[in-house]
């Protein structure tokens, strides 16, 4: 039987499910470790990825091959920098910025980090839906209808075990990688001419466009956060050896995987360049049409099946990865948990709606460059993901010895430079074609605040845990000598209230408030009741659940007189943190004892826990018990 895992642990279902600790030899050991950098790499390889790479080969020829390579060079440093994070400090990138960023930089970061996890969920609803249209002929609406239920096979794959969705995604690679490796060797490329794309060059804006939209589509925001939280699926030692062991192997997990990936997208490009470019068919960007040409240029029809056959199996299985990316953003910034099934419903009806308006607005022809589009916002979104990362495993106090060094450093913030740059340079192409035009001045208004508010955003991001190392430092610089302990007055507590929610928490709660009073010290114990009719009728409420706490806050009184202490009970209604004020300094209560995790709900999880706000509100000390 599986233990018990920590609820509050990054994706908590799997969390450290997979054993490295025990001791193994040769291949057996690094084979236990292998596995995270699979799922990832297979956010390298969508849909989305086929777009920009079909478009670049068949305009550019083989020119933007360096681009390939040098997004997969970033995304083995970037990927590496992740699974150091997981391992290290066994936090998400999601949950790091919780515990860094003031709420409100939080909350833009979690709606970025959304924005990116549909935009790629849109590619791969597009994606699985063109090759199911290929592959049996079912019009396209119906096709992203129907990748409606793959929400089941998550559940499934995740029932299963770590190992065997990895093992299930690491199948659906493979199917992918031997499908191209056919259609190269039927495409017979011209390797020498292959060799000059790995010359940098940038032949116009719409090779910028292109370019931005690959590397968008390769160094994927999301992966950021899914691989620190996958790394964590393995239980370590938690050692010096341990830790470096696990960072060693995980290296080596990335690199197989992600250049695996680099592959598939190079044989796409490829692909597309000698069988389009060289026969002057430059304008093909859009699958279904590459799909059909395929088979008239290479005389066959096992390659356009082949196609269809890789572009399923790449859609479906980052649609895996890309829900498994969702669960970690939301659990790690709002720490908020909700039904796995309902989460992925959510997640796959926010990519279906534009997919659907898309196909019934502007008709099938315009899908691929809403799968182009999605790459682009994709890149928008990158600068968001890897400023924080590169701070959190630059920080010693937390990284410790494990801190990345000044090299790895210099290189880092150099990737996130360039990413910078190329996203403004492109941005700022596109917004100029806007303000040319005569009026339009709403969207002008529009653009310029949403542009400030980004731009602020960033500068916040980036400056603030630059700010908070600082402060910490001088703090230490700024304390005191001791001083002579001359008025220690002891409070009497002659009255302590406890906010109780009525679970196993409770029994704890009460010991600690007795802790600090006596037998003339006058109790007060508090609860809230949040159903349906507290929060219409208030102290008339008269349903089950008022009923029943009530019967349950007596029982607590009469054990706790009977033991020859003062104390009454007090019910509040809906509203738990003003009540809990409300009846705390109608009681004239002296000390207030709370649990850490109290029963909240959805806006207490968005906007901060209960604990904080009663804090804040009240004047007389607040005694927290974990």
């Amino acid at each position: 039987m599986q233990e018990k895992l920590n609820p509050n642990a990054s994706l908590s279902e799997v969390h450290e499910s997979v054993d490295v600790t025990k001791e193994r030899k040769g291949w057996k050991r690094v084979l236990a470790y292998l596995g995270p950098a699979y799922l990832v790499s297979v956010g390298y390889m969508d849909p989305g990825n086929w777009a920009t790479d079909l478009a670049g080969g068949a305009r550019f020829g083989y020119t933007l091959i360096w681009v390939l390579l040098m997004s997969n060079l970033m995304a083995l440093l970037l990927q590496g920098l992740s699974a150091r994070l997981g391992i290290v400090r066994r936090r998400d990138l999601a949950q790091a910025n919780r515990e860094v960023y003031p709420k409100f930089v939080n909350f833009a970061l979690y709606i970025l980090a959304e924005l990116a996890i549909a935009a790629t969920d849109l590619a791969e609803v597009l994606g699985m839906a063109i090759g199911i249209q290929l592959l049996f002929g079912l019009p396209l609406i119906w096709g992203v209808s129907i990748t409606v239920l793959d929400t089941f096979l998550l559940l499934y794959l995740q029932r299963q075990g770590m190992r065997k969705m990895e093992a299930f995604i690491i199948a659906l690679v493979a199917i992918i990688a031997l499908s191209f490796l056919l259609e190269i060797i039927m495409a017979k490329p011209n390797f020498s001419e292959v060799v000059v794309g790995f010359i940098p060059s940038i032949p116009n804006n719409e090779a910028l466009y292109i370019a931005i939209a690959i590397i968008g589509a390769t160094v994927m925001p999301h992966n950021l956060y899914l691989h620190s939280a996958l790394v964590q699926t393995r239980k370590i030692n938690n050692t010096e050896s341990g830790i470096k062991r696990a960072i060693k192997y995980n290296m080596f997990d990335s690199a197989i995987a992600l250049n695996a990936a680099f592959f598939v997208n190079a044989a796409i490009l490829i692909l597309a360049a000698s069988v389009f470019y060289k026969t002057g068919h430059t304008g093909v960007a859009e699958l279904k049409e590459a799909h059909h040409l395929l088979d008239g240029l290479l005389g066959n029809k096992l390659a356009p099946a082949l196609f269809a056959i890789a572009l399923i199996a790449a859609g479906q299985s980052s649609t895996v990865t890309g829900t498994l990316a969702g669960q970690i953003v939301m659990e790690g910034y709002l720490n908020l948990r909700i039904n796995p099934l309902v989460r992925r419903f959510i997640t796959r009806i926010i990519a279906i709606a534009p997919a659907i308006f898309c196909i019934l607005y502007f008709g099938e022809g315009r899908v691929d460059s809403l799968l182009v589009l999605s790459q682009v916002v994709l890149s928008l979104q990158l600068g968001f993901a890897i400023i924080p990362l590169i701070h959190f495993v630059s920080d010693k106090e937390t990284m410790g010895q494990f801190a990345i060094k000044w090299h790895t450093k210099a290189a880092a913030w150099l990737i996130a430079g360039v990413l910078i740059y190329l996203n403004v340079r492109m941005v700022s192409n596109e917004i100029s074609g806007v303000f040319k035009q005569e009026g339009n001045w709403l969207w002008k208004s529009v653009i310029i605040i949403v542009a400030l508010l980004v731009f602020v955003l960033f500068v916040l991001m980036t400056a603030l845990p630059i700010l908070k190392k600082k402060n910490r430092k001088d703090n230490v610089r700024m304390h005191k000598d001791a001083e002579v302990l001359q008025q220690l007055t002891i409070p009497k507590l002659a009255c302590i209230a406890v906010a109780l929610d009525f679970t196993r928490n409770d029994e704890k709660l009460i010991a600690h408030a007795l802790s600090q009073g006596n037998h003339e010290t006058k109790y007060v114990l508090v609860h809230i009741v949040e159903s349906a009719s507290a929060r219409f009728s208030g102290s008339a409420s008269d349903d089950y659940e008022t009923r029943k706490d009530l019967l349950h806050l007596d029982s607590y009184v009469q054990q706790l007189q009977a033991l020859g202490y003062k104390v009454e009970g007090q019910l509040g209604y809906y509203s738990r943190i003003k009540e809990i004020v409300r009846i705390v300094n109608d009681a004239n209560a002296h000390l207030l004892v709370m649990g850490s995790q109290g029963h909240t709900g959805f806006w207490d999880y968005l906007y901060g826990e209960t604990v904080e706000k009663v804090r804040h509100k009240l004047k007389i000390p607040v005694l927290v018990v974990r």
